[in-house]
């Protein structure tokens, strides 16, 4: 698996009317469950490790079960470094068989934001690594950054010099989207979606899935975004249930036996999650 053949995945989820879903992992457990829930829906998905991820458990080790992973599988598997700021980081993760990183300079001037995605292009190119931009900025609080500004929304210009100057992979826009859980709605900006998707060819990524309605992420995907991720409700149902089986089982419990209830509660999700993307049975 390298980056041209997420290049095709991309295409074909842009030709077909759905999106690739990426989701963030924390660990080998719910990796596992994310891998084994698509397998059973035969959806093509992204993996994701957060650079926070990456730090704790280190480039080389997430890299390696990644790896394998992605040969063993029974559907397209991609994946994927998140929401790294970091252009070391992101060597590092290519250098460690990921095929997919993201680099966001989104909180520099666009022509910051340019030169740190040329330097991780360049880094990427010889491994035919996919790398993924973000133009505008996801709102909220959360492992990837904290912003609360006014001026979030992707400016279409912007987006067509970024792609013009890097020739970048994908991109993430900023069209209201936020990490971590929405308090209310969310309010998306269609339109702008849709004028940067005329306005430019490249693959595009919506961020902070979690807790946008179906119909959204839905009604999104038809204007041109081809990459939803999905953390938050991924994380926290993996928590929540580890918890929750914990006190049902009481002390001493045998790590596998708690573990399998874990998975089969994240598996759920991201089943939901599939089919919201409308990825399901297109491996």
């Amino acid at each position: 698996m390298d980056g041209l053949t997420l290049k095709k995945l991309l295409k074909k989820a842009d030709e077909g009317g759905y999106a690739i879903p990426s989701f963030n992992y924390s660990d080998i457990w719910d990796f596992m469950a994310i891998v084994e829930a698509a397998e059973e829906e035969g959806a093509p998905i992204m993996i994701a490790s957060n650079p926070l991820v990456v730090k704790a458990i280190g480039a080389d080790c997430c890299g390696a079960f990644g790896e394998a992973a992605m040969a063993r599988a029974k559907i397209p598997l991609v994946h994927h470094l998140d929401h790294s700021f970091s252009v070391e980081m992101c060597g590092d993760c290519i250098k460690n068989h990921y095929p997919s990183v993201m680099i966001d300079a989104s909180k520099y001037d666009l022509e910051t934001n340019i030169k740190y995605v040329n330097e991780v292009m360049a880094l990427a190119k010889p491994y035919h690594v996919h790398v993924e931009a973000e133009v505008g900025k996801i709102k909220g609080k959360g492992i990837e950054g904290d912003f609360k500004g006014g001026d979030f929304l992707v400016q279409v210009e912007d987006a067509v010099e970024l792609v013009k100057q890097t020739n970048v992979d994908s991109l993430a826009v900023g069209i209201g989207s936020a990490h971590g859980f929405y308090q209310g709605k969310p309010q998306l900006n269609f339109e702008r979606l849709e004028q940067v998707n005329k306005a430019i060819d490249t693959p595009l990524v919506l961020h902070g899935g979690t807790g946008i309605p179906r119909e959204d992420v839905q009604k999104a995907i038809k204007l041109g975004i081809n990459k939803m991720n999905v953390g938050t409700i991924i994380h926290c149902t993996y928590m929540n249930s580890v918890r929750a089986e914990l006190n049902r089982v009481g002390d001493n419990a045998y790590t596998l036996d708690v573990m399998s209830v874990v998975k089969e509660n994240i598996k759920k999700v991201v089943k939901e999650w599939i089919r919201t993307c409308m990825a399901d049975g297109k491996a």
